[in-house]
């Protein structure tokens, strides 16, 4: 929170500026806004708050600050710049007749897009820098966070993910000591999601022949991302299938037709389906019954090509064990965010340093033990809920 309260702070050689973002109509704050900094490839997410800091090596000309449904903004950095920053978007107004309305297929339009792909997207290998978080809560409790900084390593989008590889650079952890607040269940996720959710990259997730036979698609009308319009797809399963399908939107940019976003959410009318889908194992004896799991990918255009940008899953589910007359509510928020990438002079990660999708993040990172941890790395903030969270396991943890 003391970042919040100097928004012109340098440490080191960085420099440092904090702000918090929302609605230029009804103050509301705007979460998951895209913030960077003119002229640089450096940027942050705002938290659930509107919150955000971020750190750079110099001074920028000014900010620049995006969302759906928005106009994208360019603030200004002088040395009279107030502490912290207030930054209001502006909500978007279609002037439709300025709108060229897809008339055919929007099936058609999905593959469209996806034979844009090799033009849209990066040629080339590209290593993301990334800020990681997870964090689990039973009923209103955090029970658990672990976040880190890992580096990812992306082919060519004309390659399979195959050589797309993800490693931690630094993390920590911090788990409740009650026993009684221990989850011992693993759901699908971790430092990985980036590459297996990619679905422009990785179309096995969804966006394959066979999976898109599966799914009804109608046109649901316009939306703006970075003062560019886009087409939006909605899909929804139009055949029953022995997995879960999902139920969701595809933003599709009209210019060059780039899948700019997607937004999915697990079809739960199965209960089997889904458990199959979102879990990884579980305790004997513990019953899991889904009741949420929704994804969302964000892309950015940066000059002629589309990169991945943020990525946040979010699972709902009951746990109960079999001598217990009530079920536990569960909820476990996973989000990763790229601030910086790199495309000249990088080299692969090499397997023995990856992440593999069957490790577990709690494994492979520390405690929370150093206030400094994250001085020089950009972050996602915590929310004040999740700040105070972490404070009370700490002195959990401690005694």
């Amino acid at each position: 929170m003391l970042l919040l309260l100097t928004c012109l702070n340098v440490w080191g050689q960085k420099f440092v500026v904090s702000g918090k973002v929302t609605n230029a109509r009804t103050g509301a704050v705007i979460p998951q806004a895209t913030v960077g900094a003119e002229g640089e490839r450096t940027s942050v997410i705002t938290n659930d708050e509107g919150f955000f800091t971020l750190k750079l090596d110099q001074t920028p000309s000014a900010l620049i600050v995006s969302h759906l449904g928005y106009e994208r903004l360019r603030h200004p950095i002088t040395s009279s710049s107030t502490s912290p920053l207030s930054i209001r978007l502006k909500p978007t107004s279609l002037e439709l007749q300025e709108v060229i309305v897809w008339t055919e297929n929007p099936r058609d339009l999905v593959y469209l897009a996806l034979s844009k792909v090799p033009e849209n997207y990066s040629t080339k290998p590209v290593l993301y820098k990334c800020f990681y978080r997870e964090a689990a809560m039973k009923r209103k409790h955090y029970i658990y966070v672990a976040e880190g900084v890992v580096d990812m390593y992306k082919t060519s989008y004309r390659h399979d993910m195959l050589h797309d590889r993800v490693a931690i650079k630094k993390g920590r952890r911090l788990l409740s000591p009650k026993e009684s607040d221990t989850l011992g269940v693993k759901v699908a996720g971790g430092p990985v999601m980036p590459l297996y959710f990619d679905l422009v990259k990785n179309t096995d997730f969804l966006l394959n022949e066979e999976d898109l036979a599966n799914y009804e698609f109608k046109m649901d009308g316009f939306e703006v991302i970075d003062d560019r319009v886009q087409y939006v797809v909605r899909l929804s399963p139009r055949v029953w299938t022995p997995w879960a399908l999902f139920n969701g939107k595809l933003f599709i940019d009209r210019r060059n037709l780039s899948i700019s976003r997607a937004e999915l959410s697990l079809d739960m009318s199965d209960a089997a389906r889904a458990t199959s889908y979102m879990l990884r194992k579980k305790p004997q004896g513990v019953r899991f019954k889904p009741k949420e799991f929704s994804i969302l990918i964000d892309y950015k255009q940066d000059g002629s090509k589309t990169h991945i940008n943020y990525l946040r899953c979010t699972y709902r589910f009951n746990c109960d064990w079999k001598r217990r007359l009530l079920a536990t509510n569960f909820s476990v928020t996973c989000e990763m965010v790229v601030t910086d990438r790199q495309e000249e002079g990088i080299e692969s990660i090499r397997g023995r340093d990856s992440f593999d999708s069957h490790d577990a993040f709690y494994d492979k990172v520390d405690y929370f033990l150093d206030t400094k941890f994250w001085e020089g790395y950009n972050i996602i903030e915590p929310t004040e809920t999740l700040d105070k969270a972490i404070d009370k396991l700490l002195k959990k943890y401690k005694k």
